[in-house]
């Protein structure tokens, strides 16, 4: 089955389930967390910048769900900080049932050589190490789960392995083999890993890499949340362990 060809989305497909959407205010997550919440999930919206979550829970409250807010800043946040999280999560909802990584750093092209170090370790800790720490921290609560779902949003290798794309290119090869590895150790649980990788979409972090963006293919972010909520349903079944979408 094709991105384009998704049946139109069942408005029960989440229900009764909780789905942590991290980058929730950026161009996909804010995108998927509403439509998580026309799904019928409870949607808890992570991101550091409290202006624009409110935003995305008011579009969710739009649809009759009201989100959760939990503000926190990816690449200041210790171990610690997503263990306290799921402590929450457990305490507040009782429960996890999905984890949605949309989270990214990207700054813009620039060579290498010329990268400040400080910028090059961020790109790397917010787009890989952070989403590690938040996945491990919550997998205890995603086990208690009958199904659970954790999908991570990773972009084309081919194309961001070219040059100027630093720290973030050299990252996304290594989300992918993140999502391999934890498959295969979490195949006898209920946790399904995935990932999805979107076409090109219309989002502030593209815009960094093309200031004049005439990809034909290009998409709003609203043509990949049905995607989202797919692989975070009992439907995203069929697609464990795998890399889906237009260029996987």
């Amino acid at each position: 089955m094709s991105l384009v060809s998704l049946p139109v989305r069942d408005a029960r497909a989440l229900q009764d389930r909780v789905v942590l959407v991290s980058g929730a205010h950026g161009g996909l997550g804010a995108a998927a967390a509403r439509a998580c919440a026309e799904a019928g999930a409870t949607v808890v919206l992570l991101g550091r910048k409290l202006p624009k979550l409110n935003r995305v829970y008011d579009a969710c409250t739009q649809v009759g769900v009201e989100p959760l807010l939990y503000p926190l800043d990816l690449e200041g946040a210790s171990p610690d900080d997503y263990v306290e999280l799921a402590r929450r999560l457990h305490d507040e909802l009782g429960r996890l049932d999905g984890l949605l990584h949309c989270a990214a750093e990207f700054r813009g092209l620039t060579p290498l050589e010329h990268t400040d170090p400080a910028a090059f370790a961020r790109a790397v800790h917010v787009n890989l190490t952070a989403p590690w720490w938040l996945t491990q921290a919550c997998l205890p609560l995603l086990k208690q789960s009958t199904d659970a779902a954790v999908v991570f949003a990773v972009n084309e290798p081919a194309l961001t392995g070219q040059a100027y794309w630093g720290g973030y290119g050299v990252v996304q090869p290594a989300l992918q083999a993140l999502v391999g590895m934890l498959h295969a150790e979490l195949a006898s649980s209920p946790v399904r890993v995935s990932a999805l990788r979107p076409g090109p979409m219309r989002t502030p972090l593209r815009s960094k890499a093309y200031a004049d963006d005439t990809d034909a293919a290009l998409r709003d972010p609203d043509a990949y949340a049905e995607a989202c909520v797919r692989l975070l349903s009992p439907a995203g079944a069929e697609h464990r362990g795998q890399v889906w979408g237009p260029g996987a």
